[in-house]
């Protein structure tokens, strides 16, 4: 495994998140730089995931998180370039009433089949998306659909920081062992 891409969600990943230590971890990961992670613009940040895939030497694995989720979707409805597969954790409901205000130009979030693999894991107590609608989006999106229990938002604030099931969810989705040890 050589590209790996990791889009966080509205605000970024901050320094203890699952997302940051497997960026830090991962000599062939690297984070997709929104143009401002406080205000999230659908158009700038498809943008943004569009020229970090087309900087890839390989399609690349997506990582994504939330908000991240929903740029992913958008831009794999614009006729997405080639990516090997998507890992897609807690997608939020842009239509659900916790959704953030600042983040509402993803909605509505399409609900074409992703034209490559994907997993999507939710939690059965994320306060911005319900399990059940996490479940519809997965089959929207031909994803396969993963339920890791009362997890939250799978973030920091709801106890993540190094996730390993979410490693061996990466693995199992790439068909590849996954090391997190830093290269020699």
């Amino acid at each position: 495994m050589r590209s790996m891409l990791i889009i966080p969600g509205y605000t970024g990943s901050g320094p203890r998140h699952w997302q940051t230590l497997w960026e830090q971890k991962l000599a062939f990961a690297r984070r997709v730089e929104m143009p401002d992670w406080d205000h999230p613009d659908r158009g700038a940040w498809v943008e943004a995931l569009d020229q970090a895939v087309a900087r890839s030497a390989e399609p690349p694995v997506l990582i994504a998180h939330s908000c991240g989720v929903s740029t992913v979707v958008h831009w794999a409805a614009q006729g997405a370039r080639p990516v090997r597969a998507a890992l897609l954790v807690a997608p939020a409901d842009t239509g659900s009433p916790s959704y953030p205000r600042e983040a509402l130009t993803f909605h509505p979030l399409p609900g074409a089949r992703l034209p490559f693999p994907s997993i999507v894991v939710a939690s059965a107590n994320d306060p911005y998306c319900t399990l059940e609608r996490a479940e519809a989006l997965a089959r929207a999106w031909g994803s396969r659909f993963i339920n890791v229990g009362p997890s939250g938002h799978i973030n920091v604030d709801a106890g993540f920081g190094p996730w390993p099931e979410g490693e061996r969810i990466l693995a199992a989705l790439t068909g590849e062992p996954l090391s997190l040890a830093p290269p020699p």
